[in-house]
């Protein structure tokens, strides 16, 4: 992979995001239960605006995806709906070591919501896809890499 751009922040996630599904008509998140929610939440935020439908399936389990949609309080989880979708945005919470999501399967799922021919994108922190080998097991088209700082402050 090499690098397009560099952004500070949440902005340098969700700008390049928007961008790059500025043609997907629906897009389906996929991620971990729980940790990657918020992320899919916020992400479609972005978008809240773009009239792009937009789903979350929690794990592989397709059978249970749900739509994202804008609630007064933000963008939230509605009711059940189809998972198939132009774009999956996977999400790297299922990369993690603890989670234990098989990128082989994570591989098939994509196949099986775009048909095989849909854009691809990874999005992830501290370069999770690239330390558990999700690179080769995954045909990303792109790949959103952040990095987080957390410094603890005391009076």
């Amino acid at each position: 992979m090499r690098s397009v751009s560099k952004q500070p922040a949440l902005a340098g996630m969700m700008i390049p995001f928007r961008e790059l599904v500025k043609d997907s008509k629906r897009i389906v998140f996929v991620g971990s239960i729980g940790f990657c929610t918020p992320f899919a939440e916020l992400l479609a935020y972005a978008l809240r605006d773009s009239g792009k439908e937009m789903v979350f399936v929690a794990g592989l389990d397709l059978e249970h995806a749900r739509e994202i949609v804008p609630t007064p309080q933000g963008m939230q989880l509605g009711r059940e709906v189809d998972f198939h979708g132009d774009t999956v945005a996977v999400l790297g919470g299922l990369a993690m070591p603890k989670i234990g999501v098989d990128p082989v399967e994570v591989a098939r799922l994509v196949e099986t919501i775009t048909g095989g021919n849909g854009l691809v994108i990874g999005l992830c922190f501290m370069g999770i896809f690239e330390r558990a080998g999700w690179y080769d097991h995954i045909d990303f088209d792109y790949v959103l890499d952040s990095v987080i700082d957390t410094e603890l402050f005391e009076r």
